[in-house]
């Protein structure tokens, strides 16, 4: 077994209960093929509740300070995390991005690049739209919606695939193309 199996298995035994997740739509999730799957971001623990919820494993970026946290920056690697410096354009974790939905494997990110403070949805950044239209990966929309508070309930929900062929023949730019598929999270949270 591998570190992401063991991992996905433990913090799953863990949450599922403590939260009462539930999981809507994952009949929308592609069985395979390069997925970027997009998330409103609320709480610390919406990447390993995306991570436990979703069908396949999920790559996701992490800010590079995680990764000189003791013994959580040996275990990010395991459980398929990479590094991005924030607030700048950071070529390599872009690169690395492209390759792993290249190569036919799901991408996680939190278009917003930080958590909402208010549970709203915020503005997304445009690394989401910048992976959308620089790959082939379908867009899968995700929404989180809480709040965290032990033994209450937490949904989570995958919506269909953001019609990336119509954006791409509009030739929206990467911004444009982030606020649509925010608009698609936003409609999963009605």
């Amino acid at each position: 077994m591998n570190l992401y199996s063991f991992a996905k298995g433990l913090v799953k035994s863990i949450l599922s209960p403590l939260y009462r997740i539930e999981v809507v739509g994952l009949e929308h999730f592609p069985k395979e093929g390069g997925v970027l799957l997009c998330a409103n971001h609320i709480d610390n623990l919406d990447p390993p509740v995306v991570g436990i919820t979703a069908p396949r494993p999920v790559s996701f970026m992490a800010k590079e300070e995680l990764f000189r946290v003791p013994v959580l920056g040996k275990i990010l690697p395991g459980v398929h995390a990479f590094p991005v410096k924030r607030g700048m354009s950071d070529r390599e974790a872009l690169r690395k991005g492209l390759k792993v939905l290249k190569e036919g494997n799901v991408l996680g990110l939190f278009p917003e690049g930080t958590r909402s403070k208010t549970g709203e949805i915020g503005k997304g950044l445009a690394g989401a739209g910048f992976f959308a239209l620089r790959s082939d990966a379908k867009v899968v929309p995700c929404a989180i919606i809480g709040p965290y508070k032990p033994f209450r309930k937490l949904k989570v929900v995958y919506g269909p695939p953001v019609p990336m062929e119509e954006i791409k023949e509009q030739k929206l730019n990467a911004e444009k193309t982030t606020d649509i598929i925010m608009e698609h999270i936003a409609s999963l949270m009605k």
